[in-house]
């Protein structure tokens, strides 16, 4: 398993904990923010934190933490 890693989008800090499946814990400065699971190379996906199950709405942000997840993990 990959271990965990920082990213950098605008001013913000997002450290990512990569899981199974594509799947990914997303903390924002520190504190626990996200699940996204990645969809295809450039739609990400938020997961419901109840059911974990994807919410398939268009999300910006997601798709920014993605790439730069795909950055990464390209290197």
């Amino acid at each position: 398993m990959e271990e965990p890693f920082d990213i950098f989008i605008g001013s913000a800090t997002y450290s990512v904990f990569p899981e199974e499946d594509n799947t990914f814990t997303i903390f924002k400065e520190g504190k626990e923010y996200i699940h996204i699971q990645k969809d295809t190379e450039g739609v990400w996906l938020k997961l419901d934190y109840e059911t974990d199950l994807p919410i398939f709405d268009e999300d910006p942000e997601v798709n920014d933490i993605g790439r730069e997840i795909n950055l990464h993990q390209a290197d």
